[in-house]
């Protein structure tokens, strides 16, 4: 996913490193992931635009959830913001490294390990610096549908803790059409992955059942784009893009 990033167009801050996808990168092997690469690309640019409009509108928290070899933290660099990455330890360890051997600057960039199956998101947040009294903008891009129900469920939870008022949620999700079982859906969905043995997916449910999902976390959804109107390549109605605001606030906080 990384490096195929790494060959897109994107934006970045006036302070930010266009180049560190391609640096974050260095040695990796390349995998073909050829038909995901427009809705790769669908998603990359709306989380690109969700990090530069909170940005914009003076929020200083971003926390990425799941973040893997994500650059945001150095391409949207900003005065005063702060990034929080959280993901698997082998994973921010490994990412540690590459930041070292960049030289990066990471003064403003928190690594926080989590196994989101056990782990306490909010105790990680918290543990970390995370300020629950400021807005922030919590990302969640590729991940759910790796997570059963039950723990995605728990982690947005654990979000939703530490979400102040003016606080906005950004998540992609996996969907399938009305009338199968959802159950069904994610075994077919497996079965024509090459990686499925490894990192199956686990959550696949009709755009109609996203809403209770995330009320269920105490999220309410304000606006649900379907990745094939960012890209006319990518199939409708598999992958949506949501934008949601804690559910206790008006979405203007």
């Amino acid at each position: 996913m990384a490096l195929t990033r790494a060959g897109l167009v994107r934006p970045s801050t006036p302070d930010g490193d266009p180049g560190a996808q391609t640096r974050l990168c260095a040695g990796m092997r390349p995998v073909d992931i050829a038909t995901m690469r427009h809705r790769l690309a669908a998603r990359t640019r709306f989380f690109d635009e969700q990090v530069l409009e909170a940005i914009h509108a003076g929020v200083v928290q971003v926390v990425i959830v799941g973040a893997g070899y994500d650059d945001r933290a150095l391409r949207f660099r900003a005065p005063g913001v702060r990034f929080f990455e959280i993901d698997h330890p082998a994973t921010q360890s490994d990412k540690a490294s590459r930041l070292r051997e960049m030289n990066a600057s990471t003064g403003d960039l928190m690594l926080a390990a989590a196994d989101f199956r056990t782990d306490d998101v909010a105790g990680v947040l918290s543990a970390c610096g995370h300020d629950r009294t400021r807005p922030s903008l919590f990302v969640c891009e590729g991940l759910l549908v790796y997570l059963d129900g039950d723990t995605g469920i728990r982690l947005l939870a654990g979000l939703r803790a530490r979400a102040a008022p003016g606080s906005r949620l950004a998540v992609s999700l996996a969907a399938h059409r009305p009338g199968v079982p959802s159950q069904q859906a994610v075994a077919v969905a497996n079965a024509r992955r090459p990686a499925a043995a490894a990192e199956p997916w686990l959550t696949i449910l009709t755009a109609a059942a996203y809403p209770g999902f995330l009320g269920q976390a105490g999220w309410q959804v304000d606006e649900v784009l379907d990745a094939s109107q960012l890209d006319a390549a990518v199939p409708a109605g598999r992958s949506l893009l949501v934008t949601a605001h804690p559910r206790d606030y008006s979405p203007g906080g």
